[in-house]
């Protein structure tokens, strides 16, 4: 479904996953898989994460690679214009 905005070209995507409790070596790929696609493309690709998701993303060193946001009001705060 991702696939569908970033093909539409929705300049701006924030992936809420503040409720997620665990993220495993798949939900990691797909999210890394996500951000290639939405590299070059205007806008930006941002991911609301609790601590926990957060901790993870930190451990296999994701965590300059993926915009990651405590807040949904954070993410909304780094998009360009708003």
């Amino acid at each position: 479904m991702m696939n569908k905005y970033i093909e539409e070209g929705s300049p701006n995507i924030v992936l809420d996953l503040s409720q997620i409790d665990f993220v495993d070596s798949s939900g990691l790929g797909a999210l890394v898989q996500l951000a290639k696609k939405v590299q070059g493309v205007p806008g930006t690709f941002q991911i609301v994460a609790n601590p926990r998701v957060t901790q993870t993303v930190r451990l296999v060193r994701l965590e300059q690679f993926l915009s990651l946001r405590n807040s949904l009001e954070e993410a909304l705060g780094h998009i360009p214009g708003k």
